[in-house]
């Protein structure tokens, strides 16, 4: 079972185990910008959209009902063009509990604004790994394979490569939708960079700090908090070995926009000279971010 070292305790003592889907997924479709028709086909794709990802069954792994992977799926309509076809935006955020606390921190989030799609009445949506029919179910459901990837490398060493992997793949099948958002070299955080960069050999020293810095450091800190800050410490001291590999990553955007007032969280914890190197090496990865690097310098 996947998490058995985190909850063994609680599920027998609990005295069972249900076994259930991967994502516990809350759904959001905004499509207040539309006018009259159009706008009522919204509340049926939320709801199709729940139960899509919810139900379906997306890895070969056992869950509990504790162990499912709280996540949240925002779409906003922005535009329509026309033919049930519409422009839009998604925010996909993901989380995992820290071991032995009420803690919860986060794994992803990420907007993306090059989202088109097509939706009608009566629509269904469907996913086969063979084929991909039309963008909305292609982007959600790339994004739930990245969410899987980066929740099972936060428990094991490149635990998440299969699903990496099925992210990839839909990029490539998706080059033949003609949509945005898809194609290389098109946006430095794009979905198609996002996949390649989780699937970059290059990129395995990333990988190995996600999850040093989860089960080394965050699950560590109930037990042992000065054992636990240190080991986050060293593992984000990796990010320079990220930059020095590949300067222009998508990883250290997706790192900070996750994980960076987390980092300063635990460096102001520390002692005076460390925070002053903390402010140091992380203003140096990340020259953009002086505002929430701030309450390092004091």
């Amino acid at each position: 079972m996947k998490y058995l070292s985190l909850f063994f305790l609680s599920l027998f003592a609990a005295g069972f185990s249900v076994a259930a889907q991967e994502l516990d997924a809350r759904v959001t479709v905004n499509a207040d910008r539309l006018q009259g028709e159009e706008r009522d086909l919204f509340p049926n794709l939320q709801e199709l959209l729940v139960n899509y990802i919810n139900e379906s069954k997306w890895t070969d792994a056992t869950f509990s009902m504790s162990e499912k992977i709280p996540c949240n799926f925002s779409i906003i309509v922005t535009e329509s063009l026309g033919s049930n076809n519409f422009k839009g935006e998604i925010q996909v955020q993901a989380s995992r509990p820290v071991y032995n606390s009420a803690y919860t921190t986060t794994l992803f989030n990420h907007r993306d604004t090059s989202f088109e799609f097509e939706f009608s009445t009566g629509q269904s949506l469907y996913w086969s790994e063979g084929t991909i029919e039309n963008n909305i179910v292609a982007v959600v459901t790339f994004y739930i394979y990245i969410v899987l990837g980066i929740d099972f490398d936060s428990f094991s060493p490149m635990g998440g490569a299969p699903y990496f992997q099925q992210a990839m793949n839909i990029v490539n099948m998706a080059q033949s939708l003609g949509a945005t958002g898809w194609g290389a070299f098109q946006d430095p955080a794009n979905r198609h960079a996002i996949a390649t960069a989780y699937t970059d050999e290059r990129m395995k020293v990333f990988r190995q700090l996600w999850y040093d810095y989860h089960r080394k450091g965050l699950d560590e800190m109930a037990a042992n908090p000065d054992r636990g800050r240190m080991n986050i410490i060293t593992a984000v001291k990796l990010l320079e070995a990220v930059r020095s590999a590949q300067p222009n990553t998508c990883l250290l955007t997706l790192f900070a926009t996750s994980k960076l007032d987390e980092v300063v969280s635990v460096y102001s914890k520390a002692n005076t000279q460390e925070k002053q190197e903390g402010l140091k090496f992380l203003s140096n990865i990340f020259p953009a971010e002086a505002t929430r690097l701030e309450p390092l310098k004091k």
